[in-house]
């Protein structure tokens, strides 16, 4: 199948092209049913293979995206896996449709679930009521059946790049899958008509692995949920801390991808140059997730707290609760904890890398370190932690940068990006036919 129009794109074998002003016309046979005026709300199919109440940063940013567009007016169709502990069924608000598939655990991480092949089932679903388009935010089954029933129907579809798979691999045992996963992630974007990235940097660096079609939507953060006022003395107390005790947090899974070695190597540095290595009072390490490491974490670092998954509210107070968030990880896409970190008041250490890259300016209102500088991560944490008024003027800029990263510019501009997609695809697909070419079936 080719579908080119001049100066815009070709669609060959499932791939987005960038076509000529010599290319030759072809049409598809598609028959758009009430082509919407610019500003008319959209019928939007979203799929997902994560969502709350699972907790995990592409679930929840996939939740504010979709609660964003109904609420801006636009039809919203939900599609992801049925969940193993879905909660008490409510009533569904207008224009919200949630269809519920088929899934499995994950591996290692059986809380989550994974969707299933799904394309017959998709290809009924849209073919009784059309999406205007097609927005899928992960790349599994379920993404890749979308994508499939997408091209069966000659939908418009976008897509979101939202975990760095490819680097996953190597903290695995399997890093000879790289190559392999980044063809696959490759072939998956390039059959869209856009992929929304969350930052210049990684719009740069997969655009150098092959992918087209990059277009850069930040992330927000709820700077009403994540506050600074919302710090607990009680909750400092359960952790053993007192007004002067330094307690250093990290927020994530505790997986082998987020380089929690070196969170431990720092704590133990910031132990020693307390004198508290072998006792006494000295900083508190507080981790609030879940995963494979707990266990290694606990015997190799018994003084520290781990916290477990934590959620709204709750999840706010550990962070207002803290006094330095430290985020070791070199695998983000994004990173959604250091925004919340920043939101909650926080000075933030991290490597310059995804979200710190983009939002960190050192000294002012974080700690950036050069990427994979470990012996300089850990210096510039005895830094922080030797300089309480440091900590507290870098964590009051930090809440200010926040407070400009709300999710209502982010879904702006999401809407923007969708809108043209549909308009694009409109331009394609009403071209007139080419007298020497006919379009060849979908398949």
């Amino acid at each position: 199948m080719s579908v080119l129009s001049p100066g815009r794109h070709a669609i060959v074998a499932g791939e987005i092209h960038h076509a000529s002003m010599d290319d030759p016309l072809m049409p598809l046979d598609f028959d758009v049913e009430d082509i919407p005026a610019a500003r008319r709300g959209l019928r939007v199919a979203v799929v997902t293979e994560t969502y709350p109440p699972e907790v995990n940063g592409v679930s929840l940013t996939v939740a504010q995206v979709v609660q964003g567009l109904h609420r801006r007016g636009h039809d919203l169709q939900l599609v992801r896996p049925r969940q193993s502990q879905a909660p008490d069924a409510t009533p569904a608000p207008a224009r919200f449709d949630e269809v519920l598939m088929h899934g499995l655990p994950v591996p290692r991480y059986p809380q989550l679930r994974m969707g299933v092949p799904s394309k017959r089932r998709l290809v009924r679903l849209w073919s009784l009521r059309r999406p205007d388009v097609v927005h899928i935010a992960t790349e599994g089954p379920l993404g890749w059946s979308a994508l499939q029933a997408c091209r069966h129907l000659q939908l418009p579809v976008t897509s979101d790049f939202r975990t760095n798979f490819h680097a996953y691999s190597r903290h695995y045992g399997v890093g000879w899958l790289r190559k392999p996963i980044m063809a696959y992630l490759r072939k998956f974007h390039n059959a869209t008509l856009c992929t929304m990235v969350p930052t210049e940097a990684l719009r740069r660096e997969l655009e150098a692995c092959g992918l087209r079609g990059l277009r850069v939507v930040a992330r927000g953060v709820d700077t009403e949920l994540f506050d600074p006022v919302r710090r607990s003395q009680a909750l400092r107390a359960s952790w053993g801390a007192c007004d002067d005790t330094l307690v250093v947090l990290c927020v994530g899974r505790l997986a082998p991808e987020k380089n929690l070695e070196l969170l431990v190597e720092t704590f133990e540095a910031l132990c020693a140059a307390s004198g508290s290595a072998h006792g006494g009072r000295g900083p508190r390490l507080v981790l609030v997730g879940d995963g494979p490491l707990r266990g290694a974490i606990t015997q190799r670092c018994p003084q520290a707290v781990i916290a477990g998954q934590r959620l709204g509210e709750d999840l706010a107070v550990h962070y207002a609760s803290a006094d330095l968030f430290v985020f070791p990880s070199m695998t983000e896409t994004f990173g959604n904890v250091v925004v919340e970190a920043m939101s909650s008041g926080l000075p933030v250490l991290a490597f310059d890398h995804a979200a710190a890259s983009q939002l960190i300016e050192s000294g002012r209102n974080g700690l950036r370190v050069p990427f994979g500088d470990a012996p300089r991560f850990v210096s510039e944490a005895l830094c922080a932690a030797g300089d309480r008024h440091a900590r507290a003027r870098l964590g009051a800029a930090a809440r200010s940068t926040a407070l400009g990263l709300g999710w209502d510019g982010v879904v702006d501009r999401l809407e923007q990006v969708l809108r043209a997609a549909v308009s694009e695809w409109e331009h394609v697909t009403s071209v007139p036919p080419s007298a020497s070419a006919r379009p060849s079936p979908a398949r």
